[in-house]
């Protein structure tokens, strides 16, 4: 590799030399991620378009220099930090809405566009972009695609994958692809587009992103109840589906993760009894929407729970929401760390996950907060570590969680991606000859191993 004076010198030539940063403190602001794991780069470059993104990566190529791609870096795996240094490649200026087209029910828009900032764009125009991260608010649509980001609302409408018709893609050496079409039907060739959405960046750096919209439900209502212990709401989210009801949303959380909120929001609205929440969305027209709202608060009243708020406007269900919202806020502000993890079973096995979450809790001696996504069986397990001993035993922990989740049919990650620091848990889930194929489609689309070097698979 040349020298890190030689590749910020050479990289002036290939962009304006003001979107090349080699200060100390540019570099640092770019060496981590919210995993908190921080690794300094050579040098930050900030591209502004695809033919920039290509000759920065012609250039990497040729030198076989290391290349981190970076949006919001909200990655809480390691996956935006600059393991192997090199360079960080900044996509947060390459945030344009290219065009929203009503008609065809699509979009085409840059990478570096906030989730937010997009969702609003599109409803102006009365139209839905589903997927809905908690970090909604910061992350990238282009971090989202990158980690198959999943949300809040993946029960009623899938996920980030759901949603992306086709990318423009530049591989390691710097040429340019497209996948897909901005069609909803296509069967021509291989599904390029499905691989590269949830790759990480280690298959090819995404340019621009063709993203399917759907006509904007006219109305909702938000519910969020409140009961003594988790088994009531568990049970109640079963029989919500079971009855023929589909939510948005279908949000849990647990004891630790509600005491950290009221102390990080006091004026919440929590009674203090108060050790497992639920909140629930429903949306469609406003006629079926009330339906709705009334028959889960009467399924929610039967399971006797210690309060019920029903959201009255706008505004009113956003506050509910900034309940769940604040929960890793809130979860940082009483830990000196968090370690978060988001398994994903089959609905049928939370109870079982969760029983076995509390064993874990009981061996390690590691506080545990959980809360996530009950429609979609996707569940946020964090570990509260402020202790050595809490740090000796987290291992193991760990090892216990991720082997039972497989052992009940489930995933080692639902949306935050493998990264750096789930990656050696990968056999756990899949066999020798998958890993084989992984990693020969990893040398056939980045043979000097450059993109995301040392990531998902070293």
């Amino acid at each position: 590799m040349i020298l890190t004076n030689q590749i910020y010198h050479q990289l002036k030539s290939v962009i304006d030399k003001e979107r090349v940063l080699f200060s100390i403190e540019a570099r640092i602001a770019s060496s981590y991620d919210a995993s908190r794991l921080s690794y300094l780069p050579a040098v930050l470059v900030k591209p502004i378009n695809s033919k920039e993104v290509s000759d920065i990566l012609r250039f990497a190529y040729l030198n076989t220099i290391p290349v981190y791609t970076r949006g919001a870096a909200s990655s809480v795996t390691g996956s935006a930090v600059p393991i192997k240094g090199g360079i960080v490649l900044d996509l947060s200026l390459m945030n344009r809405i290219i065009e929203i087209n009503p008609v065809n029910l699509n979009a085409t828009i840059e990478p570096g566009v906030v989730v937010t900032d997009f969702q609003k764009e599109v409803e102006k125009q009365n139209l839905f972009y589903p997927p809905d991260p908690a970090s909604a608010d910061f992350c990238t649509i282009g971090g989202n695609v990158a980690t198959a980001a999943g949300g809040l609302r993946c029960i009623k409408y899938g996920t980030t994958r759901d949603y992306i018709l086709g990318l423009e893609v530049v591989l390691s050496d710097g040429r340019i692809i497209k996948t897909g079409r901005g069609t909803l039907k296509k069967v021509s060739g291989y599904d390029l587009t499905r691989l590269f959405v949830g790759s990480e960046g280690t298959l090819g750096v995404f340019t621009k992103i063709i993203v399917r919209l759907i006509p904007k439900p006219p109305a909702e209502a938000t519910l969020l109840a409140f009961f003594d212990g988790p088994t009531k709401p568990l049970q109640l989210s079963l029989t919500l589906l079971d009855r023929g009801i589909l939510p948005r949303a279908l949000e849990f959380m647990d004891a630790t993760s509600i005491s950290a909120v009221m102390k990080y929001k006091p004026d919440a609205p929590i009674p203090p009894e108060t050790k497992a929440m639920l909140l629930i969305e429903v949306d469609g027209y406003p006629q079926d929407v009330e339906n709705l709202a009334r028959q889960v608060e009467q399924y929610i009243q039967e399971a006797k729970p210690l309060g019920i708020i029903r959201a009255q406007d706008k505004n009113h269900s956003q506050k509910l929401w900034s309940i769940r919202k604040a929960i890793s806020a809130a979860l940082f502000s009483i830990t000196a760390q968090k370690i978060s993890e988001d398994i994903s079973v089959p609905r049928a096995s939370i109870i079982p996950i969760l029983q076995t979450i509390k064993e874990i809790e009981s061996t390690s001696g590691i506080p545990t907060a959980t809360f996530g996504h009950l429609g979609d069986g996707n569940l946020h397990i964090n570990f509260l570590v402020s202790t050595k001993e809490h740090e000796n035993n987290l291992a193991s922990a760990l090892d216990c969680l991720f082997k039972r989740t497989i052992e009940l049919g489930g995933t080692l990650s639902g949306e935050h991606g493998i990264g750096l620091t789930k990656a050696k848990y990968l056999p756990l889930e899949w066999g020798k000859d998958e890993l084989e194929i992984f990693k020969a489609l990893k040398q056939l689309f980045d043979p000097k191993n450059i993109l995301n070097a040392g990531k998902i698979f070293g």
